[in-house]
């Protein structure tokens, strides 16, 4: 699996901005119609019951721009499965709350010891911590945990070896 550099995902971002509501759609599709599993857990809201309907789409809206991203660079990916993400969150999970440090970011570290997609993993982090101080943030402390777990899990599942 290639490398998916920060340049790739800004890139990725800033097509995606400049999108009508149309093309925007058409690429959700195209996604869904790639990985229709992944998709669904993305949209299951038994998954994401504790997000506001803002964070659930800033999920959906993340893990859009790590699938183009991660085709782009790789082309076309097997889809994934069930147990696949399965087991990638539970991975994710067991990794944060092995964690002792008290500050979030910190307890982000060790994501990103030996991971093979540093640029990816640190557009995850930096996707929940942006607006960390703003009271305004579009993800609320307590949606930080479950949606870095989920643009993680996407991140895992799309770059693993098939």
């Amino acid at each position: 699996m290639k490398f998916v550099s920060e340049k790739i995902i800004d890139a990725v971002i800033d097509e995606l901005d400049k999108l009508s509501d149309d093309e925007y759609e058409r690429h959700t599709e195209q996604f869904a119609e790639a990985q229709p599993v992944l998709v669904a857990y993305l949209f299951d809201d038994e998954n994401f019951h504790l997000l506001n309907d803002d964070e659930k789409g800033y999920i959906q809206y993340l893990a859009l721009i790590a699938w183009i991203a991660i085709t782009r660079e790789n082309g076309p990916i097997e889809p994934v499965s069930e147990e696949m993400i399965g087991d990638a969150e539970e991975k994710n999970y067991e990794i944060l709350e092995a964690s002792t440090a008290k500050n979030f970011r910190d307890r982000l570290n060790a994501f990103f010891e030996g991971t093979p997609q540093e640029d990816l993993v640190a557009f995850a982090e930096e996707a929940v911590l942006e607006d960390e101080d703003d009271p305004e943030a579009l993800v609320t402390k307590e949606g930080r945990e479950p949606i870095f777990i989920a643009v993680k899990t996407v991140i895992d599942v799309l770059t693993a070896e098939h």
